[in-house]
């Protein structure tokens, strides 16, 4: 077991396979990454996620850039050591030709970015007209029983924010025979002009739930009202950083234990075995909450 210095247990890997991407978002974080080494190979990939499991992490997350770019995905996801929950975020303009296959290779489910509902606005959002195939991702993957498929919505100002009832409702109509589809409501973390606190949202949630859901990453809420579900991501929100349970590798090898700090990166390519799980140790030491004040 993986406890950092803080008493937080790590449960979640999220890995990013590459750093290519065939959108633009305007609230982009690419994770994180600020270098530009290599893309790790599959077997690097590999080799990293059964140290972690080996650890006792039981959750890992696929990331980006668009992780459904990698020609070699699948493989990656067979690859897999067996972890409890493997997953993957997608812009999910691929994923209409990609699900079933990865289903069969051992995905339990996706997070699909989708922000609008309107073309035009997604054109603003991405710089491209590809919301009907990202529609088509979505419904393949529930097809597929990717699911519980968490439909990722940055609300931004001037932007969206008047759509987060229309987004929920194409949400809840996936859940007519139990809860398949939710909607993840998400701050932006690096464009403040476009930024939009999602406290008076939520608390207007919290009066008409019928119950709530407090998990364990990150202290979040999930609200459940009728068969709608709504899930807040408030990365400024005080128990965000005290209940962080995951910890980041980028797409060129290095361990990142904070979505906001990139001076304390720790190296894990051409280690040993041996050497990588001393680095994973190390890495977990140097978590902190990024925001302790709050």
């Amino acid at each position: 077991m993986l406890v950092d210095g803080y008493g937080r247990v790590i449960r979640h890997l999220r890995i990013s396979v590459t750093r290519r991407c065939n959108l633009n978002c305007v609230y982009c974080h690419g994770e994180g990454e600020t270098g530009g080494g290599d893309e790790l190979s599959l077997e690097e990939i590999e080799r990293i996620c059964k140290a972690f499991y080996d650890l006792g992490v039981r959750k890992v997350k696929i990331t980006g850039g668009e992780p459904l770019l990698r020609r070699d995905i699948v493989d990656i996801v067979a690859n897999m050591p067996p972890f409890e929950e493997i997953s993957l975020v997608t812009n999910g303009t691929l994923l209409g030709k990609l699900a079933e296959d990865l289903k069969e290779a051992g995905l339990d489910r996706v997070n699909v970015s989708l922000d609008t509902l309107r073309e035009d606005v997604y054109e603003k959002i991405t710089g491209k007209r590809m919301l009907k195939r990202v529609i088509e991702g979505i419904h393949s993957a529930y097809d597929a029983g990717l699911t519980p498929i968490k439909l990722n919505m940055v609300v931004l100002r001037g932007t969206n924010e008047g759509e987060i009832g229309d987004v929920l409702e194409f949400a809840s109509r996936f859940n007519s025979e139990g809860v398949k589809v939710i909607l993840q409501l998400i701050e932006v973390v690096n464009a403040p002009h476009l930024y939009v606190d999602l406290s008076s949202v939520e608390e207007k949630f919290s009066k008409i739930a019928d119950r709530v859901i407090v998990r364990g990453l990150h202290g979040r809420r999930q609200y459940v009202i009728g068969r709608k579900v709504v899930e807040f991501v408030r990365p400024f929100h005080g128990e965000f950083c005290m209940h962080c349970t995951r910890i980041r590798v980028t797409s060129d090898g290095k361990i990142k234990p904070c979505l906001l700090r990139n001076d304390n990166l720790v190296p894990l390519r051409g280690l040993s075995y041996e050497e990588m799980v001393k680095a994973i140790r190390r890495a977990v030491m140097l978590r902190e909450p990024f925001h302790k004040n709050h």
